[in-house]
């Protein structure tokens, strides 16, 4: 079985240690940085499963790096910060991030979303797509065995592994209203909290990709005070 390879990116060096030490300790291969230069140089070098990453770097915001290696990996990234501004934690949801966690934290609960995730992207990688493949709808075209989707331009539309597992929830339950605890369970990302908008922000990422006027939706519409509805217009 595959040893998750896990790369730390963390300026205060006891810190970087301490979670070095205590992954390495749980059986996990670990690479501990200081930037975004070592960080670069790593990930080139490395097959890197899990990404921890500190929003306050030295030399470059930890955002913009996420947003540079979501757009070219699919591994999974965990932003970690001093910070507890929600507008940090949802821009990093909105860049592609798959968590976000602040300091201080308790280390097992990291190792528990870590390897969470982890697992669902293990999951989703090699479980093979049983259900209907190719979805057309309102000008688009989804091939989820390939996970592309087509623009009305005829253009690939991309998405992070998040969006692109939200929209097939909706894509496989066209008519139906679910709400955000059942959406979220589909996601990879960590447990349900009462106060997390991740399935808000990732409805509106996918509205501005998706829908013909994203302020006045069609596709993806809010039934208040009980979820979200996807219209199912088929072509």
């Amino acid at each position: 079985m595959k040893t998750h390879h896990i790369l730390i990116v963390e300026d205060e060096a006891i810190t970087r240690t301490k979670l070095a030490g205590y992954f390495e300790s749980e059986g996990y291969r670990v690479s501990a940085v200081s930037c975004a230069r070592e960080m670069r140089i790593v990930i080139n070098q490395e097959d890197i499963s899990m990404l921890l990453l500190d929003i306050n770097l030295p030399d470059e915001s930890g955002l913009l790096l996420a947003r540079e290696v979501r757009a070219k990996s699919k591994m999974g990234i965990v932003l970690v910060t001093g910070k507890t501004d929600d507008i940090d934690r949802i821009v990093g949801l909105e860049i592609g991030a798959d968590d976000y966690v602040t300091k201080p934290f308790n280390p097992r609960e990291l190792l528990a979303r870590v390897t969470n995730l982890l697992r669902r992207i293990h999951e989703h990688s090699e479980t093979p797509i049983q259900h209907k493949s190719i979805y057309p709808f309102d000008g688009l075209l989804l091939d989820a065995s390939r996970r592309h989707l087509l623009g009305r331009d005829k253009q690939e539309i991309k998405l992070t592994r998040a969006e692109f597992e939200l929209l097939l929830v909706f894509m496989t339950h066209p008519g139906q209203v679910l709400n955000r605890d059942r959406l979220l369970s589909q996601v990879t990302h960590r447990s349900w909290d009462p106060n997390d908008r991740t399935i808000d922000v990732l409805i509106m990422r996918l509205r501005r990709k998706m829908e013909r006027d994203y302020k006045h939706p069609v596709l993806f519409t809010t039934v208040h005070g009980e979820g979200y509805l996807y219209s199912g217009l088929d072509e």
